[in-house]
């Protein structure tokens, strides 16, 4: 007998996704979609009162054979790990006692994240012999990530993830997950050209071996360099990060390495440099391109024997640091130039990975786009959602400024429009600074084209462009557009008569 425990939440037993306005099947009802239970107990607290029983009622209108029990929890507060444990006990003991013989599941999807804690405590200490089940959220799941995976805390190699995980490499005669490693980092994608990379930066990770990394700029090099971190035998030590065209090129060596109290006017005090504070784990170096001749010599003396010594110091002393850098720049064109060191190019270049524009891998924006829309109405009063034209919009975009320039547009649009459902013509999309002449955007007509409809959208981004830059003043954004402000209020009224309306 298969029997799973789990809490309510206000995502059961349905809820609106993130595009459109259609309907979805919740943790719950989604997990019953993978596997079926013969025994399901809810556990339901005060808030989530009315939720349980229209959960319940969903569960045995779609599972007829599938036996149903609600269990109430008295909490005040659903954060209170204390209070949390206690009415789970009081409940648990009871159930394995009535069902003794029974295989225990537990879904960690519904709930606070304290509820999903207190589950895990309990399963790990071995109180419920229970194997956990996570749900994914509908726009995560693919073929290679399915919606549940389902973890044997009782296992002696412990956590053991079964089945249902995504990509599994062996790195050094160990596995590693990842999907796992990438989801836990907020990486999105299931491109072929952006798995060949993650999969590339596992097989690179344990080594201690410098790593490159190319790709324009936005598109996740500093995320990327933590996941490799994360995948290295260095992850319990610190990760420093450090822009190299920030730093002024008369403090580089200072920053770098750090110095000595006296070294130079204005050092009151000793200074740890960034390799001292990378020290046993790994500095990344970002924007390396733009890093000066005069630092890339001293960069390479520590590469090429480990030692670093502060303005100031005299001696030199030794550290452990494992690099990985990043540029968007050709270096090999720079290096050819004579602007970047060959042999510090090839010091560095052992792991090479380069990750792909976003325009090269389109298939993953829709992905990218809910999950971006996600954490953003974690913030937002009025959660929104993207209109199936809307994504549509946003995967034919070219993206100039790759993940960073598409996060920017959905948070503008998200925070500036006044419609629960962001339709094409609410993403507020700036084009490249590059463009000299503004025709050269406009759109190149196709069959069924409408020109009315695309001379209303702009016209509608550019009042919203013309209030967002003067913050709100009707008068100014008309001054902008060189319009009346009473031009700039009716369409203010009209889309807020049209937002009341939907």
């Amino acid at each position: 007998m298969d029997v799973l425990l789990t809490f309510t939440g206000f995502h059961d037993p349905y809820f609106k996704g993130l595009v459109g306005q259609e309907e979805q099947p919740g943790p719950i009802l989604s997990l019953l979609s993978a596997r079926p239970f013969d025994v399901i107990f809810l556990f339901s607290t005060p808030s989530t009162e009315q939720v349980t029983k229209e959960t319940k009622k969903a569960i045995m209108d779609s599972h007829a054979n599938t036996k149903v029990e609600i269990l109430g929890v008295n909490l005040d507060d659903p954060t209170d790990y204390t209070a949390i444990l206690k009415g789970l006990r009081q409940h648990i003991h009871v159930i394995q006692e009535t069902l003794d013989e029974a295989a225990f599941y537990i879904a960690v999807a519904s709930g606070t994240p304290q509820m999903h804690a207190c589950w895990v405590l309990l399963a790990a200490a071995g109180e419920i012999p229970a194997r956990l089940l996570h749900v994914r959220p509908p726009h995560f799941v693919t073929k290679e990530r399915p919606l549940v995976t389902e973890v044997d805390l009782t296992s002696r190699e412990f956590p053991v993830v079964r089945s249902q995980i995504g990509t599994a490499i062996e790195v050094e005669d160990s596995i590693v997950d990842v999907d796992a490693a990438a989801a836990q980092l907020g990486i999105v994608g299931d491109h072929p050209a952006m798995r060949r990379a993650l999969e590339t930066g596992a097989m690179l990770a344990p080594s201690n071996s410098p790593i490159l990394i190319f790709g324009e700029t936005g598109t996740g090099k500093e995320l990327f360099a933590r996941f490799i971190h994360r995948l290295s035998g260095r992850q319990k030590e610190n990760f420093v990060a450090i822009n190299c065209a920030a730093i002024p090129e008369d403090l580089i060596e200072s920053i770098l390495f750090g110095h000595k109290k006296g070294a130079f006017t204005g050092a009151t005090n000793d200074q740890l440099g960034k390799f001292d504070l990378a020290d046993k784990g790994t500095l990344f170096l970002d924007e390396l391109g733009d890093l000066p001749l005069a630092a890339q010599a001293k960069l390479l003396r520590v590469l090429q024997d480990g030692l670093v010594e502060p303005v100031g110091a005299g001696k030199p002393h030794r550290v452990d640091v494992r690099i990985v850098a990043a540029t968007n720049r050709d270096l090999r064109k720079q290096v050819r130039q004579g602007k970047f060191r060959e042999d510090l190019f090839y010091r560095l270049n052992v792991g090479e990975i380069t990750l792909p524009p976003l325009r090269e891998r389109r298939s993953d924006i829709p992905k990218l786009a809910l999950h971006i829309l996600d954490r953003v109405n974690d913030s937002l009063k009025r959660p929104k959602r993207l209109s199936p034209g809307a994504l549509a919009r946003l995967q034919a975009h070219s993206w100039p400024g790759n993940i960073r320039d598409l996060e920017n547009v959905i948070e503008r649009s998200a925070r500036l429009s006044r419609h629960e459902v962001l339709e094409a013509d609410d993403l507020l999309i700036t084009e490249p600074v590059t463009y000299a002449d503004p025709l050269d955007v406009l759109p190149e007509p196709y069959e069924g084209f409408s020109l009315e409809e695309f001379l209303n959208s702009a016209r509608k981004q550019l009042i919203l462009r013309a209030l967002e830059t003067s913050d709100g003043n009707q008068s100014k954004a008309a001054r902008l557009l060189g319009i009346t402000p009473q031009a700039v209020h009716k369409f203010l009224q009209r889309s807020k008569s049209d937002f009341n309306q939907g």
